[in-house]
């Protein structure tokens, strides 16, 4: 246990942050699940830019990220995943 305030408070920030971020692991995980039992374009899309999202503030690995959008993007018809692909290229160079 924590003997000062400050790490008592920080064991309280700890504790909400980490469930926030398993909230949002457990979001991801339904995306993704739904998006390649659906294969609708909405839902994989929306499982994409959760990914985005999770990655970009470090709640998964960038990694993970990748290969969760890559796999994603390989059920998206042909002509909409090089779109998107491109699209997703531009913002991220953009953003370094």
């Amino acid at each position: 246990m924590p003997v000062t305030k400050t790490a008592k408070r920080a064991l309280r920030s700890s504790k909400r942050k980490a469930q926030v971020n398993s909230l949002m692991r457990k979001r991801l995980e339904i995306a993704v699940r739904l998006a390649k039992k659906g294969k609708k374009e909405k839902d994989i899309l929306s499982a994409i830019s959760t990914t985005d999202r999770l990655a970009k503030n470090h709640i998964i690995h960038k990694n993970k990220a990748a290969r969760l959008k890559s796999t994603l993007t390989k059920l998206l018809p042909k002509t909409l995943s090089i779109i998107k692909a491109r699209k997703t290229q531009k913002t991220s160079k953009k953003n370094k």
